[in-house]
């Protein structure tokens, strides 16, 4: 099994707020400090508020100058709520491995009491607490009761960051792009320790290593070129889609017959797996290692076809949210370049969901889940040493595309065309001004 070394224990940071992390807490990497805050803050029921913006810098100095934003970033990062146990003791429960997230909605409900109110059917306002700053009050219940069940509300994999900065890789965000969930936006104000040289363990990279082999990072097989002013039309465009589809998947069939843990789960379990999230790794590979062919080739065989007034005007709502995102989550790829040792290493994590129904050995996934997730960030730290908050990066891309993913089923098929033909062209244009 898989181990993580005591030296690099001291190499792991906090994604809340850049301290050195002790080890997984409540589903996320993270320190002690943080991890007891966001405990109390569960088990006690807590609402605080925020003076400023909402937006106050998270770094290890200033994380108790607001605890507001520090219990909201807990909440977007993943902490999950259900790993505490009811008994406020020590240790958690249901443990799972990697950020759990909730719904922009589910974050507000907490952050302001609602959950909290619904529960108790009663809710009475205090001063501030120990540490709140000036202007940060913060209102708890009067008798906390650290015993209490937190409620069972469904959690969905959306990407829980409410579009509170106005900024996105330097840029300004276009207002028809505000309401769509940040990915995971780390201050720069961090007081992170200077980078120094490290090695990448061993183990790491022979794991790595045996993930690529598994790979088919060929070019797609699948003829994308239309001749010059041919006019393609709707069902031909729908049918490229399908065979695109068809080959992709296929490619993920015959990677799950090379991972090096092949032997170690059931083929129920293996078809559980994929059932479940080879859209996922589907939309994963198009955003990575075949980006170039789908927006390239077949951004220009889409671009040759017009959809009809009707096909305009009968476009879902939930198409156009689908759209945003999509472009959104290109634009992040886009910008952090992620490698093909990134990939595989994000792909094994994604695909490795031990919280599918269904599984008979959810124990040994979320071991393997573990395995990988180390790995990843091992190499991250190692390859890109100047990019500390790289790999925090690449693994809240995971959430989003599980809910685009989850979302483009509920698309109506005849939409996919133009679907595809708004993401492709606005990417390949976007990227073509930069």
């Amino acid at each position: 099994m898989f181990s993580v070394p005591d030296d690099r224990a001291e190499q792991r940071t906090c994604l809340i707020c850049g301290d050195r992390a002790t080890g997984l807490h409540y589903g996320i990497i993270s320190c002690e400090g943080c991890k007891g805050f966001f405990k109390r803050s569960i088990c006690n029921k807590r609402v605080y508020r925020c003076s400023r913006d909402k937006n106050c810098v998270m770094s290890r100095k200033q994380r108790n100058r607001c605890q507001y934003c520090r219990l909201l970033k807990c909440l977007q990062m993943g902490m999950n709520r259900k790993a505490i146990r009811e008994d406020g003791m020590p240790g958690g429960r249901n443990k799972s491995i990697g950020p759990v997230q909730i719904s922009e909605e589910e974050i507000e409900r907490i952050m302001s009491g609602q959950e909290f109110e619904e529960e108790a059917n009663h809710w009475s306002n205090h001063g501030d607490s120990d540490h709140s700053s000036p202007g940060n009050r913060a209102s708890e219940s009067n008798q906390p009761s650290p015993g209490s069940t937190l409620s069972s509300s469904r959690s969905v994999e959306l990407n829980g960051f409410m579009a509170f900065r106005e900024q996105y890789m330097g840029m300004s965000v276009p207002p028809h792009y505000q309401y769509i969930p940040h990915l995971f936006s780390y201050s720069g104000h961090s007081p992170l320790l200077p980078p120094q040289a490290r090695s990448l363990d061993p183990q790491s990279y022979s794991l790595i290593h045996q993930l690529l082999s598994a790979e088919d990072l060929e070019p797609l097989g699948t003829p994308m070129l239309i001749e010059d002013g041919y006019a393609v039309t709707q069902a031909e465009l729908f049918a490229l889609l399908c065979r695109l589809a068809d080959e992709l998947l296929f490619r993920q069939i015959a990677w799950i017959k090379k991972l090096p843990f092949f032997c170690e789960l059931s083929i129920k379990d293996y078809t559980c797996l994929l059932s479940s999230t080879w859209q996922e790794l589907i939309l994963l590979s198009s955003l990575t290692v075949y980006s170039k062919q789908i927006f390239g080739e077949l951004a220009d065989v889409t671009a040759k076809y017009s959809p009809s007034d009707e096909e305009l005007h009968r476009f879902s709502d939930e198409g156009m949210e689908v759209i945003e995102r999509l472009i959104y989550l290109y634009h992040k790829f886009h910008q952090l370049k992620v490698s093909n040792e990134e990939y595989a290493c994000m792909k094994a994590i994604n695909f490795l969901n031990q919280d599918i129904r269904g599984l008979t050995s959810a124990s040994q996934l979320e071991q393997l889940n573990k395995r990988y997730w180390y790995i990843c960030q091992d190499f991250t730290e190692y390859k890109y040493t100047h990019q500390p908050n790289r790999f925090p990066d690449l693994m809240m891309c995971l959430p989003e595309i599980r809910y685009i993913a989850g979302k483009m089923v509920n698309v109506p098929l005849e939409q996919l065309p133009l679907l595809f033909k708004v993401v492709l062209h606005s990417c390949k244009t976007s990227v073509g001004k930069e």
